[in-house]
């Protein structure tokens, strides 16, 4: 079997990668507080002994307000974390998989960004995220992929489809913004695409030889802004659930809802490369919605 060394591993997509690896793999769990991925000492030391063939990397300071007020923890789990498990990869020839995010782009073009399109974070948030990326490029590592998604969601912990549920069993009106255009990202279609890309790693085929590793976009296929993902949540709520309050979900604009970090006004991504490599079909958002509400139970 192959080691698989979870980092974060008692996170939101963490678990989703738990539930839905193949079987060739044995999940090795690391997480606070027996595992600090600030600790560049321990992380060499707990990957050296282990030298699994794989790390996945869910850990990360996901508090997007909360890393504008705390810049320096968010640097170092963002930034300086990721790339002390690519030294350690390296050292012990493993295949890295990183998670990054939309945030390392403005929001200012309006057609999908693609692997190719320059960065510009507007929060410190994106910006740690960035760091992250920087750090796993400049170690040398060779066989690694980082994967930036959109508007994640999953079961096991906090996301926006969880707070408007919650908020649609507590008010009549919902204020929800309107000028942010995204893609949400649904936590088993990403960990399916994680494995699926893995698949072609070098345990299988010499993926070196294709160029395969490096840089992917993924989120669910289409896009909609935030209050139309809201809308949709409470339209298939209500095809499950009785007893709701909410009704009406008013569009708002982002001045109307300030917040300390700066939201990309836009940030849909092209998953040309990724369909590419893999011959993958995305599942459309909503779709993938309907599949969370049947797992979720109600």
């Amino acid at each position: 079997m192959l080691k698989l060394a979870l980092i974060g591993a008692n996170g939101m997509l963490a678990q989703m990668v738990k539930r839905v690896a193949p079987k060739e793999y044995r999940i090795i769990p690391f997480d606070l507080p027996n595992f600090d991925l600030t600790n560049q000492e321990q992380v060499f030391q707990m990957l050296y002994d282990l030298r699994p063939e794989v790390i996945i990397n869910c850990a990360a300071y996901t508090h997007v307000d909360g890393c504008e007020s705390d810049e320096n923890s968010a640097m170092i789990v963002n930034g300086e974390g990721p790339g002390y498990l690519a030294h350690a990869a390296k050292e012990i020839d493993a295949v890295l998989v990183h998670i990054s995010t939309d945030y390392v782009f403005d929001g200012e073009k309006r057609e999908p960004y693609t692997e190719e399109d320059p960065v510009n974070p507007r929060s410190v948030y994106g910006r740690s995220k960035l760091k992250g990326e920087e750090k796993i490029l400049a170690s040398g590592l060779k066989k690694f992929f980082i994967f930036r998604t959109s508007w994640l969601y999953g079961p096991g912990g906090k996301n926006f489809v969880e707070t408007i549920i919650r908020m649609s069993k507590e008010k009549v009106e919902l204020r929800v913004v309107d000028d942010q255009i995204g893609t949400p990202s649904y936590t088993g279609d990403l960990a399916e695409a994680i494995f699926r890309l893995l698949a072609f790693s070098e345990h299988r085929a010499p993926v070196v030889n294709h160029g395969l590793y490096g840089l992917y976009h993924f989120s669910n296929s289409g896009f909609c802004s935030w209050h139309e993902f809201a809308v949709e949540i409470v339209a298939q709520l209500k095809t499950r659930s009785k007893g709701l309050r909410v009704k009406r979900i008013l569009p708002i604009r982002t001045v109307e809802y300030p917040l300390p970090a700066e939201r990309p006004a836009y940030s849909v991504f092209s998953k040309r490369k990724y369909i590419e490599a893999t011959d993958a079909v995305i599942p459309f958002w909503k779709d993938s919605l309907v599949r969370y509400f049947e797992e979720r139970g109600n």
